[in-house]
């Protein structure tokens, strides 16, 4: 079998799906790449068994056939070619590879692409379209507060509810939760699921930042993204989400306004001076000023700040986690943020001043313990 391919798209391509691929993998041949060669059409396949990404690319040929190649290697040696047309030459029974470029000739051990692993199949899947930048902004303003303790495997993905008027995107660790409302993406009924971090955060890259459509499925097992000559396909986490409408205050009187940019700057640096297992930094709230202090008692480090900011209610102290704040603030568009607050014991709800109309962000942060 044989084919023509140019070797930057061939490597462009490879780059948005070999992060599916772990280095300390069990089975050797999930360290490959499936290659399928259907006319002029060449179908590149990685998994790691609980993802699998896909990508189509044009290249000249006039058979059909499949083979296993290893992706390190095949990589590697993309990265130090400059742009010149490629021709595999592939032994199907031997697997041998040979790719000859404009003045070399490099030559691989295939491996059998019937040991590859079988992709799930989309069959009783449920079906919809949502544009694709407002999954990708989906994924940028939750995958943060999303949980690494795999003892909680309901926490370390996003929790996706369904409905036919929107889509919530819900992402928490205990400590922080992230709600996303997109109101252009119509559900065909209500329902729910959590996807995990790894293929959100390998979709992110897989997909243009654009208005382009995406067409998304799920299954009880699989979540199916695709998108033109990309696809993803990964075990949903089999696990129910916390109940998060619980844990949302409903009276928080206290509002604080303040200038996003100045207050994620000012967290900064007075989170330097913040001792290093916690990032306490309290905020003093008076009138129409906020004190940022924080100290490292161990090391006799300690930093102070002022910034006037717009506050209605009583004075009041509060510590948060400095490096859960400025997450949260990146998250946020626009100029101003607002904190709503209630006492120093309670969560703080974060959200942007400016709304487009298609969609609402809610940030919650627990606070810290004051030391006092």
């Amino acid at each position: 079998m044989k084919f023509i391919v140019s070797s930057s798209t061939l490597l462009k391509q490879l780059q948005q799906i070999s992060g599916v691929i772990n280095s300390n993998t069990v089975l050797p041949i999930l360290e490959d790449f499936l290659f399928m060669i259907d006319k002029n059409e060449l179908t590149v396949v990685a998994t790691d068994l609980e993802t699998v990404m896909k990508v189509k690319l044009e290249v000249e040929a006039k058979e059909t056939g499949r083979i296993c190649i290893p992706a390190k290697i095949l990589m590697d040696s993309l990265k130090n070619l400059p742009e010149q047309p490629l021709t595999f030459n592939i032994d199907l029974n031997s697997f041998a590879v040979e790719i000859t470029s404009d003045n070399g000739k490099y030559k691989v051990m295939g491996e059998n692409p019937e040991n590859f692993p079988k992709e799930p199949a989309a069959e009783d899947a449920t079906r919809f379209e949502m544009p694709s930048s407002a999954l990708i902004t989906a994924i940028n303003k939750t995958l943060f507060a999303v949980s690494n303790d795999d003892l909680r495997p309901q926490m370390t993905g996003v929790y996706f509810e369904l409905n036919p008027e929107n889509l919530t995107f819900v992402a928490t660790d205990a400590h922080r939760l992230v709600k996303y409302i997109r109101t252009d993406v119509k559900c065909p009924q209500a329902d729910n699921f959590i996807v995990p971090k790894k293929p959100l955060n390998l979709l992110k890259s897989a997909i243009p930042d654009n208005e382009s459509t995406l067409q998304v499925a799920y299954s009880r097992n699989h979540f199916f993204v695709t998108h033109d000559n990309a696809q993803m396909i990964c075990r949903l986490i089999d696990a129910r989400f916390p109940d998060y409408k619980v844990v949302i205050p409903k009276e928080n009187p206290y509002r604080l306004t303040l200038v996003k940019n100045d207050f994620q700057n000012a967290l900064k640096r007075v989170g330097v001076f913040a001792n290093k297992s916690t990032n306490q930094v309290a905020l003093s709230i008076s009138g129409s000023e906020l004190q940022l202090s924080a100290q490292d008692v161990d090391f006799s480090f300690e930093g102070n700040e002022r910034m006037s900011c717009q506050y209605s209610g009583e004075d009041m102290q509060i510590a948060f986690n400095a490096k859960f704040l400025i997450e949260m603030l990146h998250a946020a568009e626009g100029d101003e943020i607002t904190i709503d607050l209630s006492a120093p014991t309670k969560a703080g709800i974060l959200r942007p001043v400016e709304k487009t109309e298609e969609e609402d962000l809610l940030m919650l942060v627990m606070p810290l313990l004051m030391n006092n």
